[in-house]
């Protein structure tokens, strides 16, 4: 066989590797839909909600005795600290990127949803809680948490959305987060939360 022969299965191969390369996409790729990996090393999807970008850093349950979920759960009100039977913390840490040429308001409708259509919303924190997400204006070029933030320079890197969930809701994923525009209630975007 000649060289040039056995070179051919080689080029082929490589051609296909190079176009399945291509199909996976990077972090950046803006998805309206998708999942959110975490600890399998695969960054999460941007979300598109109207101009705006969403990313979830991270989501998990949060342990009310640890050290560092203790700060995540400051500034409630002593009803919002009671869990009911059966109840937990759980936490989603995101950043929202404003690459727009205009100032647009950040979500106030996000919603965690389980497989059987159980759905929860986040806990309105006060001011003494630096981590919490509060919806704002975003100016363009900018996002949210601002790097010069606790929140941003922590160990999550993004603005807490606090719920409390079912513990039963654990057996019950994916967890689906649901992001809606403010500005028109038609534009939604999800993602699927690693627990």
């Amino acid at each position: 066989m000649s060289s040039r022969m056995r070179k051919l299965p080689l080029l082929a191969l490589a051609l296909l590797a190079s176009v399945a390369l291509a199909a996976c996409g990077d972090s950046h790729t803006k998805v309206s839909t998708g999942t959110y990996a975490g600890e399998s090393g695969k960054n999460a999807p941007y979300l598109d909600v109207g101009p705006l970008a969403y990313e979830v850093q991270l989501s998990r349950e949060l342990n009310p005795y640890d050290l560092e979920d203790k700060q995540y759960l400051q500034g409630l009100t002593p009803e919002q600290r009671k869990l009911e039977a059966g109840q937990e913390w759980f936490g989603v840490f995101i950043q929202i990127y404003n690459n727009g040429s205009r100032p647009a308001p950040t979500a106030t409708d996000f919603t965690i949803s389980d497989t059987q259509e159980n759905v929860y919303t986040p806990l309105s924190i006060g001011s003494g809680n630096p981590f919490a997400y509060r919806p704002e204006t975003l100016a363009r070029n900018s996002r949210l948490p601002a790097l010069d933030t606790i929140a941003a320079n922590g160990p999550t890197q993004g603005a807490l959305l606090l719920f409390k969930i079912q513990v039963v809701s654990l057996d019950n994923r994916p967890l689906t987060l649901k992001i809606v525009d403010p500005t028109d209630a038609a534009q939604t975007a999800s993602a699927e939360l690693d627990v």
